[in-house]
């Protein structure tokens, strides 16, 4: 093989669910060789077909191996650019017999294995490694005596800003908390804390042995500003975590917000009050979720046309919106508000593949369940943003249904490590349960 010929550098070997988690990640190995297997090839012909996000990226890695390529032969490698190493096709190779005593099946997980295997024989002089989002193919890669690894490029460092609530700062300045009780607000040369501390859009609750204050820094007027409890559309917020939701979601000047919590803690909840509130501002409502098919079966073999198909996925979204509804009566003003909506289709709920392509102007969009997107899924959205529109992601990143995706890999917590700090940009962890005590125990001991 052509890649013998190098004798520094690793050898990655990719899986298909690589490729479909991120069709550049030919770009992330730096100056190492990488080797796509034929059958990889013969998988991403599987997908290439379909308007999801992992059609897209089939199609899309596709065609950047044609540009590359052009009139190239892959059996000679062909070059990635400046800064990176070669590209080469892995034909099929016998299965050997360590794996015959191992795995009697002749699956597309097995082939890749015994591709690797013949790598490494053939470049002893150099690490050959395995690059799976699979983590039982990984084990199988280990059991092989190969080295596997998960493919890390997007993966965030460090989650803690996603597992603690609100800061809570004890034994603050009285005096600072007595200003913005009659200011409002005080400067933020005045504040005692770090930029670390104290990013754009934080959110704090400060404490001394007779007071607490809540508190937001503004980046725009560089000001620590006192927080006040307000409902949206007749939601009260519950606690100082909610009050802060409900804050970022209505403040104009933030054109994203990120929302993660367990379940039962109001994530989506508030996001669809906040937007009925602000109907006059919005020229539409949108609230989408990623559709995760029950045991990775596709949505075609479900009875019923589309809306029936899609029916309980979007149930959730419809729950929400039934809660808010029960709090005013058939006559109230509200309720004929949220009528008028749907009717006019200011209010629409719908599966997240039907926004692609679209361009979303003067839209307040609620993305729901975003921890079952990937990282690029979530950029791919986000860029969809026209003018006036506000972005709303939440989710749990302790309940990810996606089988390639985990906390660090997800595209809510990438997209909340990401923008941490910008101006337009706001998160509140939810830590607190208000769905009920049985909600909150069985969240808590289940």
């Amino acid at each position: 093989m052509a890649a013998k010929k190098k004798t520094s550098g690793k050898i990655f070997v990719l899986d298909t669910n690589v490729l479909l988690h991120d069709h550049k990640c030919l770009y992330n190995f730096e100056e190492n060789d990488i080797i796509i297997p034929i059958v990889v090839l013969e998988e991403l012909d599987k997908f290439k077909k379909g308007n999801d996000q992992i059609n897209f990226q089939a199609r899309e890695f596709v065609r950047e191996m044609d540009r590359l390529s052009g009139e190239q032969l892959f059996t000679k490698g062909i070059t990635l650019g400046k800064g990176h190493g070669r590209l080469f096709i892995e034909t099929g190779k016998p299965i050997p017999a360590q794996m015959q005593d191992s795995f009697s099946e002749n699956t597309p997980d097995h082939r890749i294995l015994a591709i690797t295997l013949h790598v490494k024989e053939k470049n002893p002089e150099r690490q050959t490694i395995l690059i799976t989002k699979d983590i039982n193919l990984r084990m199988k890669a280990k059991s092989l005596g190969l080295v596997s690894e998960d493919y890390e490029s997007d993966k965030v460092k460090n989650i803690e800003i996603l597992h603690h609530g609100v800061e809570t700062f004890d034994g603050f300045d009285k005096n600072i908390i007595e200003a913005l009780y009659q200011n409002g607000q005080v400067t933020r040369a005045d504040f005692p804390m770090t930029d670390e501390q104290l990013p754009s859009n934080q959110y704090v609750i400060l404490k001394n042995a007779s007071q607490s204050v809540l508190a937001w820094f503004d980046p725009i007027s560089q000001t620590i500003r006192r927080i006040e409890k307000h409902s949206a559309f007749g939601i009260e917020p519950r606690n100082a975590e909610q009050t802060f939701s409900l804050h970022a979601l209505l403040n104009p000047e933030v054109k994203l917000v990120s929302l993660t919590g367990k379940a039962g803690t109001g994530k989506t909840l508030l996001a669809l009050a906040a937007a009925l509130h602000q109907h006059k501002q919005y020229k539409q409502t949108l609230l989408a979720r990623p559709i995760m098919p029950l045991a990775n079966r596709d949505l075609g073999f479900l009875p019923g046309d589309i809306n029936e198909k899609i029916g309980p996925y979007m149930q959730p979204l419809f729950d929400n919106l039934g809660v808010i509804k029960n709090r005013f009566t058939a006559q109230s003003k509200e309720l004929s508000i949220i009528d008028e909506m749907q009717k006019r289709e200011e209010l629409v709920i719908t599966p997240l593949a039907y926004i692609r392509g679209r361009s979303l102007s003067d839209a307040f969009f609620i993305i729901d369940e975003a921890q079952n997107l990937t990282p690029h899924e979530v950029k791919t959205i986000i860029t969809r943003a026209g003018e006036g529109t506000k972005m709303v992601f939440t989710g749990d990143i302790h309940q990810i249904d996606s089988p390639y995706l985990d906390m660090q890999s997800n595209g809510l917590a990438y997209l909340t490590d990401k923008m941490k700090g910008q101006d337009i940009f706001a998160h509140v962890n939810l830590v607190k349960g208000e769905r009920s005590f049985l909600a909150e125990l069985a969240s808590d001991l289940l």
